[in-house]
């Protein structure tokens, strides 16, 4: 029987985010702004509590001009000066910086006939046999977020380590990590 969330309990915002969006793909054809968006949050959070990142994400959204790559692509130094401003956001430079470089590195994904979305893809894990029986036992990183990583840098990505990576695979629904008796767990 489902009795449990594997995490957020207690936060509306943060149980909603459970319930309906980790490990949920966004759609059968994911639109790349969500993926880019969603890719970015993952990185704004690293070393961070999931929560900060789901409080501030209006404020994301509408400091990085609704994660539209082509205009955060075109961002420049008075657009940094202005992240680094803006308290509704994470203000970290490297973090911004990554955002804007990775907004260009997707749009020459795009140049290329490529979409986000057939990267991630190729680097999904086989479904596991088992589900998880506790978040002990969630890895921080696998060997397919570590390829997915390196394909990543190598297409000019960045903040987009190991463990990133797996978080965007997870959030993205790539992998199902959500735990035995869950209430989401499918």
């Amino acid at each position: 029987m489902k009795t449990f969330r594997c995490f957020g309990t207690g936060d509306p915002l943060y149980e909603a985010y459970h319930d309906n969006e980790w490990g949920v793909p966004p759609s059968s054809s994911p639109d790349e702004h969500e993926l880019f968006e969603r890719m970015s949050l993952e990185a704004f959070q690293s070393g961070l509590a999931w929560i900060t990142i789901l409080r501030k994400r209006e404020s994301f959204r509408s400091a990085f001009s609704g994660f539209d790559p082509a205009a955060v692509a075109a961002f420049d130094d008075d657009d940094v000066a202005r992240l680094m401003a803006d308290a509704g956001i994470v203000r970290n430079r490297a973090k911004i910086e990554a955002t804007i470089a990775n907004a260009r590195a997707l749009l020459g994904l795009h140049e290329q006939g490529e979409r986000l979305e057939e990267v991630f893809e190729a680097h999904r894990p086989p479904p596991r046999m088992a589900r998880l029986s506790g978040l002990d036992q969630m890895p921080a990183s696998t060997p397919e977020s570590v390829a997915l990583a390196k394909d990543l840098k190598r297409r000019g990505f960045r903040f987009v380590g190991p463990t990133t990576a797996y978080a965007a695979m997870q959030a993205l629904g790539y992998v199902d990590d959500h735990v035995e008796g869950c209430v989401s767990a499918r």
